[in-house]
């Protein structure tokens, strides 16, 4: 083999290398939430007479896809391409808002709105916000809302929402995953909390039970 020949061998080989490289995709990252409420069972006796049914948690396109969320700006949203849920998060916080209402043991059950479930009072909720905040301080963003129905009267009896930018202590992704945990833990547990007063005030009929 001549040295032009050897020249020529290697310039494809450097070729083929870097188009390898170039077609290499990243990893994909993927983040859950844990809110570290107890699993307890579905229906349990309780000390309040009342079947809870939590639907569908309702939110913008960005919340029911998978890609985590950041603000560039105050009306600005992006989303990271490698960085993802576990799923989507409107799922997510109403998995986690099911197993906090279940963790307080007050209700006779706490279970999902399907279709052949039947309840006393339907939880509906909203997400506004899960989210990364760019801005002098770096910080994890949650803002939800929700109302209680009246499953007979199909009236709105209370209503409560949480907000609140809790402060990122790194740079990384994941530190904003750990700071999204610490919020929604705690905007959900203020929200059960809330709740509980409420039917304290309020105690629901015997009926109800029936």
């Amino acid at each position: 083999m001549t040295k032009r020949q050897v020249q020529q061998a290697l310039l494809i080989i450097l070729a083929a290398g870097i188009t390898a490289a170039c077609g290499a995709s990243r990893p994909v990252k993927y983040y859950v939430l844990d809110t570290g409420a107890p699993t307890v069972p579905e229906s349990s006796p309780g000390r309040l007479p009342i079947r809870l049914l939590v639907g569908r948690i309702t939110a913008s396109h960005l919340y029911r896809d998978d890609r985590l969320v950041y603000g560039s700006g105050p009306v600005q949203l992006g989303t990271y391409e490698y960085e993802r849920w576990a799923e989507p998060p409107a799922d997510m916080i109403q998995d986690m808002l099911i197993r906090s209402l279940q963790s307080t043991g007050a209700y006779r059950s706490v279970s999902g709105l399907r279709s052949n479930m039947r309840g006393d009072y339907i939880i509906r909720g909203h997400l506004s916000a899960l989210d990364e905040v760019e801005g002098p301080v770096l910080s994890a963003r949650f803002s939800f809302q929700i109302e209680l129905f009246d499953a007979k009267t199909t009236a709105t009896i209370w209503s409560d929402s949480y907000a609140h930018d809790e402060p990122v202590s790194g740079k990384k992704v994941s530190d904003v995953v750990e700071a999204l945990d610490r919020n929604v833990s705690a905007g959900l547990a203020q929200i059960t909390s809330h709740l509980d007063q409420y039917f304290a005030a309020h105690p629901p009929e015997q009926s109800a039970a029936q």
